[in-house]
């Protein structure tokens, strides 16, 4: 192998290094994102359920007050 061809193989090389450290940083970005969005996924569900147990109690007061007048 020639020295020319050794030092195109070594550029190519760190190019592939940086590359593969680049893809590395943006992998763990996007899991920290998947992280933070399902987080607010359930913090949305959790809100969700809230809101339905006291749209629900709300109904079951109203039709007493139905059934009592």
């Amino acid at each position: 192998m020639s020295q020319l061809d050794l030092a195109t193989l070594e550029r190519r090389l760190e190019e592939l290094i940086r590359l593969c450290d680049q893809l590395s940083r943006d992998n763990q970005a996007l899991l920290a994102r998947h992280q933070e969005w399902a987080q607010e996924r359930a913090r949305l569900i959790e809100k969700n359920e809230l809101a339905r147990s006291k749209i629900e109690a709300m109904i079951g007061r109203l039709k007493g007050l139905e059934q009592d007048g």
